[in-house]
């Protein structure tokens, strides 16, 4: 980044993360604080997988079609959405190869649309590889949030290469957990672990005493045990079934989609009178569900994907005013109030001590009101502000 630059303030950026109509996510938030004082091109996901033929690949390969026709369009102010083509093969040579031509010229177009020169590359997948150094940047930055080569439909082995390449021409490498860390380091020196942050003000709102309580929960009989996300295959479905079956008095409440690849675990709780499925909600609406909550769950299988995982919903969770449970994933451990169960058994023995001796909801808010996005994107810009 030039000298005579205040970091990333006054720039443009292009940033590549997942779609925009998807939830907010730690992109979504990252870059709005940015667009207050930067030109944002948002690139919609070039994606880590090839398709396959299932009805919901098939269905989302259509929908990427129809939205590539589309222009370019400020979603909110000095914030650009745009839907490049590409296809997402990446254990194949030459099409690797077209896909980085086809992409960089596609961008590079609307660069000179917009008027972009010398932009921020901020990119959050590794398949950003392909247009890495290739945009004219004079900065990359390559933020970390998940270990991509984990996810059970992705091919491990030319991720774990497109990432590799990234992370050795990036200036900076940021990770959002201790062991993205550990992995990653070797790669680039100039690697530095943020954890995620939370948009506080909005999930506080959930203290509110004038935010109605939704109707479809207002009348469950309680403890109301909740979870709010997308319902993955990285979700233990078991560990939910004897939460409910454990707490056949009270009601087990999800609120998100159940994904394609889920389907099947989730079944095991069909026909478990007291499991909710309430489906996604709009991000607004989440206070509002976070409020009828007694004590909020974090359910993740712990593997090499949740290992390295640094859940949102947790710090959501505790902005809210929840008391938390969680399997024993790392970064849920430095967290306040964050019970960590370390098996089956004791994961419902926590949500029982949660419950027991509750702790006021506004200090247990209070106590993760300093990790704010607006803190983190500080904390990136003084990494850069040190390197410069």
């Amino acid at each position: 980044m030039t000298s005579n630059s205040e970091p990333l303030r006054g720039r443009d950026i292009v940033c590549f993360p997942q779609d925009w109509t998807g939830d907010p996510l730690s992109k979504t938030h990252i870059m709005r604080i940015l667009s207050r004082d930067n030109r944002i091109l948002w690139v919609n996901s070039i994606g880590l997988r090839a398709p396959s033929v299932s009805k919901a690949d098939i269905g989302r390969s259509f929908e990427k079609l129809s939205k590539v026709m589309k222009p370019t369009i400020e979603v909110e102010p000095n914030l650009f959405v745009m839907n490049p083509l590409a296809i997402p093969a990446y254990g194949n040579s030459l099409i690797k190869k077209l896909n980085g031509l086809s992409l960089r010229w596609q961008i590079k177009r609307t660069m000179k649309r917009l008027g972009f020169k010398r932009p921020v590359n901020y990119t959050f997948l590794p398949s950003a590889a392909l247009l890495a150094k290739r945009l004219g940047e004079d900065y990359l930055i390559y933020h970390c949030v998940d270990e991509y080569a984990a996810f059970t439909d992705i091919e491990a082995g030319p991720i774990l290469a497109l990432e590799k390449e990234l992370m050795q021409k990036s200036d900076l490498v940021v990770v959002s957990a201790e062991k993205l860390l550990d992995d990653k380091k070797s790669e680039n020196p100039n690697t530095h672990l943020i954890r995620h942050g939370t948009d506080w003000r909005h999930f506080r709102t959930a203290l509110d005493p004038n935010l109605a309580v939704p109707p479809e929960v207002a009348g469950l009989p309680g403890p109301i045990i909740g979870f709010h996300g997308l319902l993955a295959d990285w979700v233990d479905f078991e560990l939910i079934k004897k939460v409910a079956e454990h707490f056949s008095h009270g009601s087990v409440v999800l609120v998100g989609k159940v994904a394609a690849d889920a389907e099947k675990h989730a079944s095991v709780l069909d026909g478990i009178t007291n499991v909710h499925f309430l489906g996604r909600k709009p991000y607004a609406d989440l206070p509002a569900y976070c409020k009828a909550f007694d004590v909020a769950l974090n359910p993740f299988v712990v593997n090499e994907l949740t290992l390295a995982a640094n859940p949102l919903k947790v710090r959501e969770y505790l902005a809210a005013g929840l008391p938390v449970v969680s399997t024993d994933i790392p970064e849920c451990r430095v967290l306040p109030d964050c019970l960590i169960g370390t098996d089956h058994a004791d994961f419902i023995a926590k949500i029982e001590s949660a419950l027991a001796d509750p702790k006021p909801r506004e200090v247990i808010s209070d106590a993760i009101a300093h990790e704010s996005w607006d803190a983190k994107v500080d904390e990136i810009r003084a990494l850069i502000a040190t390197r410069n």
